[in-house]
């Protein structure tokens, strides 16, 4: 048993919940390799576990790929604050594929510390985002960017397609007919 958690003048009702305590703190199976792991965790704790990693905005109905996704990228998010980088992962890490053109990149250049993104959604799965979820990501966006920049947001959907080959064959029977001149 360990040693008593409470200093030696006590009452025998505090002794007796140290006691208690340590007997079912020590009993408890706690799996914090897979608590802290975003592919790992159970679902049910997800959540807490991306407000443990400063999520700012969560919302249990978005699919579960993007809620694992969300916390698997908070880190290098936090990391990057402020940066180009930054509002890539965001976008990225709700599904979604972004181009970035800022104000100097434009030709004429635009106003100063502006930037444009242009993102297309719904390339992983075949739902279309609905407008919380395209609300979702500009927040995110805002919260991540630089601090003075200012940007336009234009939303794509990217589908994908197939194009393929078909041939078909018949039998036929081939022959040379002479002809002569008369």
């Amino acid at each position: 048993m360990n040693a008593p958690l409470v200093p030696p003048v006590v009452t025998a009702l505090e002794r007796a919940l140290d006691l208690l305590a340590q007997i079912r703190i020590g009993a408890i199976d706690t799996p914090f390799r897979e608590i802290w792991s975003p592919q790992q965790c159970p679902e049910n704790v997800l959540p807490w576990l991306a407000w443990g990693l400063s999520i700012d905005q969560w919302d249990s109905a978005w699919p579960l790929n993007i809620r694992r996704a969300r916390v698997a990228s908070a880190i290098a998010i936090q990391r990057r604050k402020g940066t180009r980088k930054s509002v890539t992962d965001v976008v990225n890490s709700f599904g979604g594929n972004v181009a970035i053109r800022e104000w100097w990149e434009k030709t004429p250049p635009a106003t100063p510390h502006t930037f444009s993104l242009t993102v297309s959604l719904g390339g992983q799965s075949d739902a279309v985002p609905g407008p919380d979820f395209i609300e979702a990501v500009i927040s995110e966006v805002a919260r991540t960017k630089p601090a003075r920049s200012h940007f336009d947001f234009t939303v794509g959907l990217s589908a994908r397609g197939r194009i393929g080959l078909r041939a078909m064959g018949r039998a036929a029977t081939y022959a040379r007919l002479p002809c002569i001149a008369a």
